[in-house]
């Protein structure tokens, strides 16, 4: 008889099927939507950054040991929430095995001063990880899922102008915020698909409108419409991530149309499974500060238990985790994940 529960399938299908709502396989996946990178990574693998920033197969290796290492169902190879900033001229910092990178610069006061290069794919710091993908892609495209990775126009617009600039221009100038947004929805969209043609299976659109800092009412003003846009012009599975306690704005998500939602251990598992109504997937929602970070293996494997009972999609870390996470910590989530398949 086929379709048990128990059944053992490949790490992407597994990813895959939970994301689509699909059948339960051998166990629940677990995924890494954002970087799972760490010091002691770096050290087992001897590809440390910012080379794995900016080299393609360092880059690649690197996220593989995620997989080879970790156990991970799913393959990220973009650590950094950069990008896009470096190729659209802020001056950057790529930080150390201990940093990660970030803007010095933002240098678009005016979006009339913005020129997007004809050759935007082509410029070093998204060109790397497009061969990255493209790499991963042959090494391990039938087993395990490739995971791109894009900011979404309200990131790129912090990074471009400055975060308190823009978020000030959200009260004051709303026109202004809408003429960035439209603008550099066209970034987004283009490397997204650029991701899924070098071999992404799904792609992460990150978009830092955190719960503490834009209301349920910007993100429905602003950007609910310019997500829905970027949804249907990708036509692509899509993972957004936004960081911080978005419970009060989850439904919002549904309605723009994404497949899955990364969250963050402040939104109650069980209330967001509820309010989603498998609508939508979800997933996360390990905590990374104190659990994953300072606890123990215990400590992570209760917090899986709550999200595997509650009906979370993909078990993962809620965002990238603290470089100084010991991978005791990370190897826990597959080993709770275990538990009872």
């Amino acid at each position: 008889m086929t379709g048990k529960k128990n059944e053992k399938i490949s790490p992407k299908r597994r990813f895959l099927s939970a994301l689509f709502g699909g059948r339960k396989g051998d166990r629940p996946p677990v995924g890494n939507p954002t970087s799972i990178a760490t010091i002691e990574l770096m050290q087992k693998t001897g590809i440390f950054f910012p080379q794995a920033h900016l080299e393609a197969k360092p880059m690649a290796e690197l996220a593989a040991a995620g997989h080879e290492i970790l156990g991970f169902d799913s393959i990220m190879p973009e650590y950094s929430v950069q990008q896009e900033a470096a190729a659209l001229g802020c001056e950057m910092d790529w930080g150390s095995p201990s940093m990660m990178p970030d803007a010095r610069t933002h240098p678009l006061q005016q979006i009339e001063d913005l020129v997007i290069p004809e050759n935007l794919l082509e410029k070093p710091s998204l060109k790397v990880v497009l061969e990255a993908l493209s790499l991963l892609r042959r090494q391990y495209g039938n087993e395990v899922a490739i995971i791109g990775k894009v900011m979404g126009p309200w990131t790129i617009s912090y990074h471009l102008a400055g975060t308190q600039n823009f978020l000030l221009w959200a009260l004051t100038d709303p026109d202004k915020v809408r003429r960035y947004l439209e603008a550099l929805k066209e970034v987004t969209a283009l490397f997204a698909r650029a991701q899924f043609q070098a071999g992404a299976d799904v792609v992460v659109l990150a978009d830092h409108a955190t719960g503490d800092l834009v209301s349920p009412k910007t993100y429905e003003k602003f950007l609910l419409p310019v997500h829905q846009e970027l949804i249907q012009r990708i036509a692509g599975p899509l993972i957004l991530h936004i960081c911080g306690n978005c419970a009060d704005r989850l439904r919002l998500f549904v309605e723009a149309g994404f497949d899955g939602y990364h969250f963050e251990w402040q939104v109650d598992a069980r209330e967001a499974v509820r309010v989603v109504n498998r609508q939508m997937s979800l997933v996360g929602n390990i905590n990374n500060p104190t659990t994953l970070l300072r606890g123990t293996p215990e400590d992570v494997r209760e917090q899986v238990r709550y999200s595997v009972a509650a009906g979370v999609d993909i078990i993962a870390p809620e965002c990238a985790v603290p470089l100084q996470t010991p991978l005791r910590n990370l190897r826990a989530i597959i080993e709770a994940a275990q538990e009872g398949y």
